[in-house]
């Protein structure tokens, strides 16, 4: 279960806008975070986050949400806006209409069409013969570059 530590615009709840739906959390539209976000589940975004993320668990950040941070995930999908640097365990998906600004590092990175992205991506892919010109290892599915 994630854990949000939060200062809100709601003087009522420190967990304004959020809530727990089987083990995920959901930060509302409209609702906005300055602080840590921690936890050991999935989180997805609506609203803003201004502040740390560190999750075991998949961060997504939907269409219409904002992260301000750097971000430390197992997994991650973007639709919206991210402006930081992420680490992730596993994969990384940046998906038509997002806005990355940031270095992202994942055990894979897919970047779809309509996405925009404005930093490094640190992974592991295999590139075509064609584009190597000659350099890089060779395994069974072709050429390797390494980040």
């Amino acid at each position: 279960m994630a854990i949000a530590q939060t200062r809100t615009s709601s003087a009522t709840s420190r967990h304004a806008g959020s809530s727990t739906h089987g083990g995920q959390a959901v930060i509302g539209a409209g609702t906005r975070i300055r602080g840590r976000v921690t936890g050991d589940g999935d989180v997805t975004v609506h609203g803003n986050v201004e502040g740390e993320v560190n999750l075991r668990g998949e961060l997504f950040i939907a269409e219409g949400g904002r992260v301000v941070s750097d971000v430390n995930a197992e997994s991650l999908r973007i639709a919206g806006a991210l402006q930081g640097d992420v680490t992730a365990t596993g994969d990384v998906a940046i998906l038509a209409g997002a806005k990355v600004s940031g270095n992202v590092r994942g055990a894979s990175v897919t970047l779809d069409d309509g996405a925009e992205m404005d930093g490094r991506l640190d992974a592991d892919f295999v590139l075509p013969r064609e584009l190597l010109g000659g350099i890089g290892a060779h395994d069974e599915d072709g050429p390797t570059a390494h980040r």
